[in-house]
């Protein structure tokens, strides 16, 4: 029993004596330290960045400039810091944060125009990581190019089968449905299925590009096939000496040199303009009624509130003339939808006010429950703000009622082109001396005259419901009391 025990100590020093001779006759050389330490090193593997996207910041957006970055490289940001200052298709907004982080990497740098909607214009990391070590995702991929075209063969034709159907795009992922503005407009405007659409934004967001997508898949596949082009026959050159039916065509070249033109870049608001207004022409039937107002009451009652120093302009009693006739009328103040007129609860009053940039028209909301001196107020504050390009989006969307005037530049009067979906606008003239026949005693009476025209939608608001609005507005304009009133 003791010789057991004995062995079995001598045993166990033994074996602690090779371990220590082991340890001993295998250093660790430096070279292998710094390959263990080299692969699980995060700069080379890098930091997963938080990708910022050029945002839709207004229903007609589809792309935009970046005026001004307000976070520098290396800066924390919090969710609700403001980002960058982007001029959209109607004003400078400034762009927001969605997460909190640290701005890692720009790379669209201030000044840059004209860029898509989705486009990566900076990268963020989460608080904690080295923002100096974030990946740069690498550019898309080229698309591939076209297949060359078949050559003519000599033969007869051989005629292919059909080719089947593009199948039917997949749905989107069940759950609940994270739709941008813009994108919610498209579908709602052409109705189409928002579960049809392939989510590509971030956290499952669908955007406007991914509506446009089922949108033009959906045209091309209910467009028929085009029929070959018939070829033109080809006429013979003038005679030498003779004079050209038709102008030389125009070329690019130096002003001034005949045949040449200097190309102007358009702007987004220009653009988002020349849509609408051809928009409307083509899609809205204007109808057109003109009335003449006396303004002696509203030029004798701005008199008596200057004396009490409250100023207010002609146009202000325009305003409140127009928003309490449609209160006085609800059924002028529609809107037409791809099923049919919708009525509005809401009065909200835009006004057009011309920039640099184009016309643009802030929006005076709930202006008939608003008095003369406030509708004053709210239209110097949203005229300036519309030169100075810093309108916010609601500021200037959701309006139901329009109107343009041109009074102030001597124009007599003029037929101003309806702004979509609403269905009215009024055009105002200037107010001008007319000597007119007084019907009470048969005398004549100088009076301050002013045309107004009325561009309504016959869909919605035909020749007898605008004669209607125009003889109640009138009135409105001719007795202010009633305004007060009603």
């Amino acid at each position: 029993m003791a010789a057991s025990l004995r062995l079995g100590r001598q045993g166990v020093l033994f074996g602690l004596r090779l371990s220590n001779i082991n340890k001993c006759s295998r250093p660790t050389h430096p070279r292998q330290q710094r390959v263990r330490h080299f692969f699980p090193s995060p700069w080379l593997l890098g930091v997963s960045p938080v990708q910022v996207q050029m945002p839709a910041l207004s229903p007609t957006m589809e792309e935009g400039n970046i005026v001004k970055w307000l976070k520098k490289e290396g800066e924390a940001v919090a969710a609700g810091d403001a980002l960058c200052e982007i001029e959209t298709d109607k004003a400078v907004v400034t762009m927001e944060a969605n997460d909190d982080g640290i701005m890692a990497k720009i790379l669209m740098d201030e000044g840059s125009r004209n860029v898509r909607l989705g486009t990566l214009i900076a990268l963020m990391v989460e608080e904690g990581q080295d923002w100096k070590q974030v990946e740069i995702p690498p550019p898309e991929a080229a698309a591939p190019s076209a297949s060359p075209p078949a050559t003519h063969a000599a033969a007869a034709p051989v005629l292919s089968p059909a080719a089947p159907s593009p199948p039917p795009p997949k749905p989107a992922t069940s759950g609940p449905l994270r739709l941008s503005p813009a994108a919610r407009h498209i579908l709602d405007t052409h109705g189409i299925d928002p579960k049809l659409a392939i989510p590509t934004g971030p956290r499952g967001l669908i955007t406007k590009e991914d509506t446009l997508s089922i949108k033009n898949k959906s045209h091309s596949m209910a467009a028929p096939a085009a029929p070959s082009p018939v070829p033109t026959p080809v006429t013979a050159p003038p005679p030498p000496g003779s004079r050209p039916n038709i102008p030389p065509l125009s070329v690019p070249g130096k002003p001034g040199a005949p045949g040449t033109f200097t190309e102007i870049p358009a702007s987004n608001v220009r653009r988002v303009i020349a849509q609408r207004l051809t928009q409307s022409k083509t899609t809205i039937p204007h109808a057109y009624a003109s009335v003449d107002c006396d303004m002696a009451a509203v030029m004798h009652l701005r008199k008596d509130l200057a004396k009490e120093q409250i100023k207010v302009s002609v146009n202000d009693f325009i305003i409140k003339a127009a928003a309490v006739t449609l209160k006085e009328m609800p059924e002028v103040n529609v809107t037409w939808s791809g099923d049919g007129p919708l009525a509005l609860d809401s009065i909200h009053i835009s006004i057009a006010v011309a920039t640099d940039k184009g016309l643009i028209t802030p929006i005076i909301k709930d202006a008939a429950n608003k008095g003369v001196q406030e509708i004053s107020a709210n239209a110097k504050a949203l005229a300036q703000k519309a030169r100075d390009g810093k309108l916010l989006p609601e500021e200037y969307q959701g309006g139901s009622f329009s109107i343009s005037n041109l009074g102030m530049f001597g124009i007599s009067g003029f037929s101003a082109v309806i702004n979509p979906p609403q269905a009215c606008i009024l055009a105002v003239g200037t107010s001008r001396a007319e000597l007119r026949l007084c019907e009470d005693d048969q005398t004549l009476r100088t009076q301050q005259m002013m045309t107004v025209t009325l561009s309504s939608d016959g869909r919605l608001v035909d020749d007898g419901l605008a004669s209607q609005f125009l003889d109640k507005f009138r009135a409105n304009l001719e007795q202010p009391q009633r305004m007060a009133l009603a």
